[in-house]
């Protein structure tokens, strides 16, 4: 895509071959390309593709490698814990009541010797690697958050400044939206690609909505932080629920609403320019 970019060539994105050819022509690398083919030339495909060049592709790669680093220093944490449970008596009596950051300190500065004599110093052998695996797990996560940050706050400022919004989540939002976020048509297009628009599931005489299901689960996370935060912190939102409660929603169907608030002003905020004196927003959601 990039090359064609280059060169000139007009790109659109293409989501996903079509459901009904697929079942009546199978699957195929040909199948697939001649149904993108036609896809774009009958005009059901016309969304320009995101740029992969800028800011936001630097956070996005950052984002990578931090997101497979916590993953890894949890899958530490949770070896460290299943050693203990299974260590001998005597150690499992000793280590089993740290919390993760004592038996993460014991375990580095333990000393158990060069040679293993048998399965308590096995164990010590294991804790001690899997600490330091931890600790460096934890300093690689530092240097990309100090790297991530800059790169946020320059990409978005005013993203930075919503209620609930911190360097990981405007991180996650900003990839979803890419760095021409200007493409997107309009901020119902940002609902469809973050999981916000409602979709209708009415019968009879209810009318009623539920969660999309579709679009960047990534994205709608980091909006479903931002709901839990608001929910906790902001007392407009916290007056909105107990008004939409008292309306008989329910819980699920009070946090879709907030969430499809929540991706207008996050648009909003994307696509702002920059100001020279920026202030925290203090109206995060509905009143």
């Amino acid at each position: 895509m990039r090359f064609l970019q280059i060169a000139g060539v007009e790109v659109v994105e293409v989501n996903r071959p079509d459901r009904r050819i697929r079942r009546a022509r199978g699957k195929s690398d040909p199948v697939d390309a001649e149904a993108a083919a036609r896809a774009a030339l009958a005009g059901h495909a016309a969304a320009a593709p995101k740029v992969n060049s800028g800011q936001v592709e630097s956070i996005r790669v950052l984002r990578v490698a931090r997101r497979a680093a916590m993953k890894s220093r949890t899958q530490a944490a949770n070896q460290m814990h299943a050693l203990v449970v299974t260590a001998p008596e005597p150690l499992r009596s000793r280590l089993r009541r740290l919390t993760l950051a004592q038996l993460v300190k014991v375990s580095a500065a333990s000393r158990p010797g060069e040679q293993v004599t048998g399965p308590a110093i096995a164990t010590r052998v294991a804790l001690r690697s899997l600490a330091r695996r931890y600790h460096q797990l934890t300093a690689d996560i530092g240097e990309l958050d100090a790297l991530l940050a800059p790169l946020v706050a320059a990409a978005a400022p005013k993203l930075l400044q919503l209620n609930g919004v911190g360097v990981e989540v405007a991180g996650q939002l900003l990839v979803t939206a890419g760095e021409n976020a200007r493409r997107l048509r309009s901020e119902a297009a940002f609902a469809r690609i973050t999981g916000t628009a409602p979709l209708p599931a009415s019968s009879g005489r209810t009318t009623r909505h539920r969660l999309s299901r579709g679009g960047d689960r990534a994205a709608n996370s980091a909006l479903h932080r931002i709901v839990l935060c608001r929910l906790r912190w902001h007392e407009a939102t916290r007056k909105y629920v107990a008004r939409r409660t008292a309306e008989g929603l329910s819980k699920p169907e009070i946090m879709r609403c907030l969430k499809r608030y929540i991706a207008r002003e996050v648009l909003r905020a994307i696509l702002a320019p920059p100001s020279s004196e920026p202030t925290r927003t203090n109206t995060p959601g509905p009143g």
